[in-house]
């Protein structure tokens, strides 16, 4: 193996070790939201996106984004959310092309509901991960990804 395959085998374990770690905490959130909340990771993704807008609307294209599915998928997913009264759409006043999606009062009160369940899942499964050696050195990494961003 020589130099540019060795860096690419550090690289490739670099990744190997963080789908790992989003595995192990992306489990617990999912087992965690569902029983307390009745929500998927991905569903409350999208709450917690909405949440957090000025105004409390995005673009569906915004909405995509945030939660890295494709555009029909996030059809798919803000249909359901809709249906469970949890979001509404509302077409834009500027460009009548434009849609947006926006918390309704009982999506604002379910994740209000879930966001204590969804954060202290978060510390107890990077709790867990810490304790794993090969998991370790990336969750003591995270508070410096953050003040970087």
């Amino acid at each position: 193996m020589g130099i540019k395959d060795d860096a690419v085998e550090v690289r490739a374990q670099g990744w190997r070790t963080l789908a790992a770690l989003h595995g192990l905490i992306e489990a617990e959130l999912e087992r965690s939201l569902q029983s307390e909340a009745q929500l998927s990771v991905v569903e409350y993704t999208v709450l917690d996106a909405l949440s957090r807008q000025d105004g409390w609307h995005m673009r569906m294209q915004q909405l995509a984004r945030a939660t890295a599915l494709s555009p029909s998928a996030t059809t798919r997913l803000v249909n359901r959310l809709e249906e469970r009264g949890l979001l509404t759409r509302i077409l834009c006043a500027d460009d009548r092309r434009g849609i947006y999606t926006e918390l309704t009062p009982s999506g604002v009160e379910l994740l209000e509901q879930a966001r204590p369940v969804h954060d202290h899942t978060l510390e107890r499964a990077l709790a867990q991960a810490q304790e794993v050696p090969e998991l370790a050195p990336l969750v003591d990494a995270l508070p410096r990804l953050h003040a970087a961003v």
